[in-house]
């Protein structure tokens, strides 16, 4: 019998939220080739799978992600300079696409060290819980090395641009709490409460209008670079395939009847 906790990534499905850890726990988390592309994997069938209606990204042990595993990014190095760093489009990027296009809410559990693509993968996250104490940072500058992860775009956007610049060239680690008041929106809970609260919250979307979130998250994801009569088409759009959802009209009955509404994800 496989002994599952020895797998790279675990997918725990429990109601309609799906927890996927990265599972890494005596190195942090640092990501291997076969880690990525088991997340890769993980990160799209949860996103396919209808049952699911939200997700929960987290890590093992004391750590969420410590970025790339160094030892077998020094060996590719060593196998062939011109091809070590493949593994940007062919995992790291479709990672973060998968997160941030997910057509339902992705809630990141950050209990621990949170470093260059570790981060990239909480930026990409439509919510995040921060366990105090731990250490975020970008990391690629000290080793010679620039963004990956979708970093140059999650980060600014969440920081302002001047902040940005500062924390990728200097390459300084700051806290849940600097984050947190620099504008990388999450909550910062005691670490042993960090899924807990992750699981819970997921929870309480995983209960709410799917569909609406999805056209949430596409219409947010580009908002930022529209015009604005763009944006006023698009959301129009938007506003009109949400229209014809089973849970837009039951809300609104139930709005009319003083009642809670119930979503079916429809």
């Amino acid at each position: 019998m496989t002994d599952l906790t020895d797998q790279p990534v675990l997918v725990e499905r429990a109601d309609a939220v799906a927890t996927v850890t990265l599972n890494r726990p005596d190195r942090h988390n640092a990501l291997t080739r076969e880690l990525k592309e088991a997340l890769v994997e993980a990160l799209q069938d949860v996103a396919a799978d209808d049952d699911v209606r939200a997700v929960v990204l987290t890590g093992a042990g004391s750590s969420f992600c410590v970025g790339q595993d160094l030892g077998e990014h020094a060996a590719a190095l060593e196998a062939d300079a011109s091809t070590a760093f493949d593994t940007v489009p062919e995992h790291y990027s479709p990672i973060v696409t998968a997160l941030a296009t997910m057509p339902k809410p992705v809630v990141a559990a950050v209990n621990g060290t949170c470093v260059g693509a570790g981060l990239g993968f909480a930026l990409a996250c439509d919510l995040r819980f921060f366990a105090d104490g731990a250490t975020l940072g970008t990391a690629f500058s000290a080793i010679g090395l620039t963004c990956d992860s979708g970093l140059a775009s999650t980060l600014p956007r969440a920081v302002g641009e001047a902040r940005a610049r500062q924390l990728v060239l200097l390459g300084r680690n700051f806290t849940p709490d600097e984050a947190v008041g620099w504008g990388i929106a999450g909550e910062v809970v005691p670490a042993e409460e960090v899924l807990a609260a992750a699981t819970k919250t997921a929870s309480r979307l995983a209960a709410g209008p799917t569909l609406a979130y999805a056209e949430s998250k596409r219409l947010l994801a580009v908002g930022l670079d529209r015009t604005l009569a763009d944006t006023l088409g698009e959301e129009a759009v938007a506003q009109a395939r949400c229209g014809l959802t089973q849970d837009h009209r039951g809300a609104v009955t139930a709005f009319l009847n003083r009642e809670k509404p119930t979503f079916s994800g429809q």
